[in-house]
C-alpha cells in the first residue's frame, strides 16, 4: 500500500490533533503494510515528521499575524489545493489522508479524521472565520472521502445525526497514549517540578488550551468556593496555550492568581509534559465537548485520579465495561464541580481505588494499535 499523508497539523506548538498526526506519520513510516509513505505539508513535500515540524513554523507564523481573515484563509486554501494537485498529479495506486478535517483535491481513493463536531455545537467558542471555512469546505470532503475516521462512537453517531453522513463510511479509531505517561519515582521528577516551583504531588492540574470549550472560568469558580485549607494544600496549576476569547477566565482567575492559589504555566514542552502529569496530586479536565479527551488519558495513564465532564466522547474514554474510571460530573453545574473536586482531592479511598483502575485502562490505548487499525481502514477503503 502506498500512502500520501498530510502533515499539516504538525505542528509547534502541538496540540491534540497535531500530535495525532505527528504519531500516525511515524507510525506509517515503519508499518509493514505501508510499502512507500510520501508527507505533504501545506504546499511541498516534506521528508519525516521532524521536516514537517521545521516546515510549518513558517506558515504558524504567518497566520499568527493574519489570524483566520475569511479572505486570506480562502486563498491559502485555494493555492495549497492547486499545488498539491499539481504535485500529485502523477501518483497512481495511492491513498491519501488528511488526518484535520478538510481534503485536498485527489483522483484516488481518500480518508479524513473528523475529531469532533465542536464548531457546530459551540461556534461562539470558535473565531468565526473557522467556523465559516469547515461550513464551506468541509461537507465537500465528506462527500469525497471513501472513509471517515472519527476517534469515537460519539463523534460517529453526531456526524450520521447532524451531517447525515453513511454510516458505512465510518470508523471508529481510537486514539493512543504514548509510554512515556507513567507513574514515576519521586527523584526524577524533582528536577521539573522544581523548575516550575511546584511540590510533588500536591497541586492539581488542568492540561488544556485556553479557550471557552474547555470551561476553565467554571472551573475556576469551582476551585475558588473549595474549603480554604484544601486550596492551600493543592493550589491549582493550568499548563496550555493561551488560546482565544477568555475575558471570563481571566476575571475568574485573576484574585486566586494575586494570592498564589493559582497559575498558568503556558505551553509546557513535550519531555516535561509526563513528568507534570506524574507529579499531580490530581487532575481536572471539564470540558464542554470533546470528541476524545486525550489528557483524560494521559492523566490515567499517569497514575492520577481524574475529573471530567458527563457528556460528549468523555464519557466514553473515562469508563469500562464495569463503569466510570474517572469522577465524571455535569460540567454546566459549578455546585457539581465543586463537590467533584473536593472528592477528587480528599477521599483517599476512592482516590486508591481509581489509580489502579485509570493505569490498566489506558494501557488498552496505544498508538500502534490505533495506527494498525487506521491501515486496515485504509486498506477496507481501497478495495471498495
Amino acid at each position: 500500500m502506498r500512502v500520501i499523508f498530510n502533515v499539516d497539523a504538525i505542528s509547534a506548538p502541538l496540540t491534540g490533533i497535531g500530535r495525532y498526526a505527528l504519531e500516525l506519520a511515524r507510525g506509517l513510516a515503519d508499518h509493514r503494510d505501508v510499502e512507500a509513505l510520501r508527507l505533504y505539508s501545506a504546499y511541498h513535500w516534506v521528508d519525516d515528521p521532524a521536516h514537517a515540524l521545521r516546515a510549518n513554523r513558517a506558515i504558524a507564523a504567518v497566520r499568527a499575524r493574519v489570524p483566520f481573515k475569511s479572505a486570506a484563509l480562502e486563498l491559502y486554501a485555494q493555492l495549497r489545493a492547486g499545488l498539491f494537485r499539481l504535485h500529485a498529479r502523477q501518483l497512481r495506486g495511492w491513498v491519501l489522508h488528511t488526518p484535520n478535517y478538510v481534503l485536498l483535491p485527489f483522483d484516488g481513493p481518500a480518508f479524513t479524521t473528523v475529531h469532533d463536531l465542536s464548531w457546530l455545537n459551540f461556534p461562539q467558542a470558535h473565531p468565526r472565520e473557522r467556523v465559516r471555512f469547515l461550513d464551506r469546505h468541509l461537507p465537500r470532503s465528506l462527500e469525497q472521502a471513501c472513509g471517515v475516521l472519527t476517534d469515537s462512537q460519539f463523534i460517529a453517531d453526531e456526524l450520521v445525526g447532524r451531517l447525515g453522513v453513511a454510516r458505512s463510511k465510518l470508523h471508529v479509531v481510537p486514539l493512543g497514549v504514548d509510554a512515556t505517561f507513567m507513574p514515576r519515582p519521586r527523584a526524577q521528577l524533582a528536577p521539573v517540578l522544581a523548575r516550575h516551583g511546584l511540590l510533588d504531588h500536591a497541586y492539581l492540574l488542568v492540561v488544556a488550551t485556553q479557550e471557552p470549550r474547555k470551561n476553565l472560568a467554571r472551573l475556576v469558580r469551582a476551585y475558588a468556593a473549595l474549603p480554604a485549607p484544601l486550596r492551600a494544600a493543592h493550589p491549582l496549576v493550568i499548563a496550555g496555550g493561551r488560546g482565544w476569547l477568555n475575558h471570563e477566565l481571566e476575571r475568574a482567575i485573576a484574585p486566586l492568581e494575586a494570592g498564589g492559589a493559582a497559575r498558568r504555566l503556558g505551553y509546557v514542552d513535550e519531555a516535561e509534559l509526563p513528568l507534570l502529569y506524574a507529579g499531580a496530586h490530581a487532575f481536572a479536565f471539564p470540558s464542554l465537548y470533546e470528541g476524545f479527551g486525550l489528557p483524560v488519558l494521559e492523566a490515567l495513564a499517569s497514575g492520577v485520579p481524574v475529573l471530567t465532564s458527563r457528556g460528549s466522547a468523555l464519557d466514553e474514554v473515562a469508563s469500562d465495561d464495569s463503569g466510570a474510571i474517572a469522577l465524571c460530573v455535569d460540567p454546566l453545574d459549578e455546585a457539581a464541580l465543586r463537590a467533584g473536586l473536593e472528592r477528587l482531592l480528599a477521599d483517599a479511598p476512592w482516590r486508591a481505588q481509581a489509580m489502579p483502575r485509570g493505569i490498566a485502562h489506558a494501557r488498552r490505548y496505544s498508538w500502534s494499535r490505533c495506527v494498525d487499525a487506521t491501515v486496515a481502514v485504509y486498506r477496507a477503503g481501497a478495495a471498495a
